[in-house]
């Protein structure tokens, strides 16, 4: 599956859809983050990529690429020894200045730092709603010193998500905006390869949601503490690969 509902869009006018998307996102993003949402579907999801990451990024300079309003970059800073962020959206990083973090606005595809300046760069929820996303990888890999990982979180269609997505209408972001208002790419664990530039080996990988059908179950106590225990038994197992959300982790020769 190959969602693209804004391909045939130039370049410029790709980033510019995609940036008023995220400013107008930006007023509810944190509605169900962060401890607000009693079913804790986005905090388990917001866990297992951290936790993934830190695996790669404790005691490292670590970028991460679309970090929005934040929320994951304010914990990557408690164990990185620098953490820095970089988004499309002034809208998501003013909550994120707000927050004491180091962000800048700019392009995934156009990274605005020189080579090798990152141990670690990371990219949560970001990379499907990029329209070069070959090229959004190299830039992670351009800024990534020899040795150092490069995470890349991709949806996967061969998932539960996947399939909720396909059939089920898109929700709301706002008032007036739906989520299928903004690019998306879905690509499967085995056809991710071609994505990969030149000077890069798979690391390891992890996968995110694999056996919850949707967010609205966690709802249920019992269902949701099954679930979670289930996602986190899961998430490096050879199940990784149904995945909604798969991470593979990237190591720059």
């Amino acid at each position: 599956m190959n969602e693209a509902p804004r391909e045939s869009l130039p370049h410029d006018d790709h980033l510019q859809a995609t940036r008023a998307y995220y400013d107008e996102f930006a007023e509810r993003y944190e509605d169900r983050r962060d401890g607000r949402d009693t079913s804790g579907y986005h905090d388990l999801v917001d866990d297992l990529e951290i936790d993934f990451l830190r695996r790669f990024g404790e005691g490292r300079d670590v970028l991460e690429v679309g970090c929005g309003t934040g929320l994951l970059l304010r914990r990557i800073a408690d164990f990185a020894r620098t953490a820095r962020g970089v988004d499309l959206s002034p809208g998501m990083l003013e909550k994120a200045r707000a927050r004491g973090l180091d962000v800048t606005v700019g392009s995934a595809t156009d990274l605005p730092f020189p080579d090798a300046s990152f141990d670690v760069a990371c990219a949560f929820k970001v990379l499907p709603h990029i329209r070069e996303l070959e090229r959004a990888i190299a830039e992670m890999a351009r800024v990534v010193r020899p040795g150092g990982t490069i995470l890349a979180e991709l949806y996967n269609p061969v998932s539960l998500r996947g399939l909720v997505k396909r059939f089920l209408p898109a929700g709301a972001i706002s008032a007036r905006t739906k989520e299928d208002a903004v690019y998306t790419r879905f690509v499967s664990p085995w056809g991710a390869a071609r994505l990969f530039p030149p000077g890069v080996r798979v690391r390891a990988s992890r996968g995110v949601r694999i056996v919850t059908p949707a967010a609205a179950v966690m709802r249920v106590p019992l269902v949701r503490s099954a679930l979670v225990r289930a996602e986190h038994a899961l998430c490096d197992s050879p199940l990784r690969h149904l995945g909604g959300f798969w991470i593979v982790a990237l190591e720059k020769l």
